[in-house]
């Protein structure tokens, strides 16, 4: 069998192997047992970094966890080089980790992460921003739009008074238009409105998805923007 997935995280097995925790293209959320990707001449370990597209041969086996017998690499462009890139690529990574653990199949999700991996390339530094609130509508947990001011997060609804300090009139008019906007990465958003949705959207992340922890690279994220 034949999987195209995005590593999200993996865990080393022994002294060789490593189980890859993965979202794949076919099945939604999924692992696999990676024998041998940590030997001394396995070059494949290379491919482990966040969100790098595999192409995954597994067994037909029906275990609980398939088998890898082959992986490559989809594309050959990396982001080693650029520190701000990797910080993004570890964070969103890791947010995935956490809210697709129960998502099926979802070509929607699959997509998304492609596309926000070409803005992420063509040097968007807010990209994983609008990604996060993307991933919000095709989950079904994007807010109502009204008329009213201000975002309330547990609701998910807009209101007249504000009921967290973090959803403002300002960074309310910030999720009100990503909600309306055609094509939301084209949006612009000041340093200080960034740090401040970023704030909001993870609140938004904590009411709506059960043991929700903040990524570990957060402030790493807040430092270098």
């Amino acid at each position: 069998m034949t999987q195209e997935v995005f590593l999200l995280s993996y865990t080393k097995y022994g002294d060789h192997d490593a189980v890859l925790h993965c979202f794949c293209k076919k099945n939604g959320f999924e692992s696999f047992f990676a024998k041998g990707i940590y030997a001394p001449k396995n070059k494949k370990k290379a491919f482990l970094f966040p969100l790098n597209e595999l192409v995954l041969y597994t067994s037909d086996q029906k275990k609980n966890i398939r088998n890898v017998t082959k992986i490559e690499q989809k594309h050959s462009e990396l982001f080693t080089s650029d520190i701000r890139k990797n910080s993004i690529l570890f964070f969103i990574s890791d947010l995935l980790n956490q809210v697709l653990r129960n998502e099926n199949q979802n070509q929607n999700i699959y997509s998304e992460i492609s596309i926000f991996l070409d803005q992420l390339q063509m040097d968007n530094f807010q990209s994983h921003l609008i990604f996060i609130f993307r991933l919000l509508k095709q989950q079904g947990l994007q807010p109502l739009f009204s008329d009213n001011d201000f975002l309330n997060p547990e609701s998910g609804n807009f209101e007249e008074r504000e009921t967290h300090h973090f959803f403002d009139k300002a960074i309310s008019s910030i999720w009100k238009k990503l909600i309306i906007s055609q094509d939301p990465y084209d949006i612009k958003l000041s340093r200080i409105g960034k740090q401040n949705f970023l704030d909001s959207i993870l609140v938004y992340f904590h009411y709506h998805f059960t043991d929700f922890r903040e990524p570990r690279s957060l402030e790493i994220i807040k430092e270098i923007f």
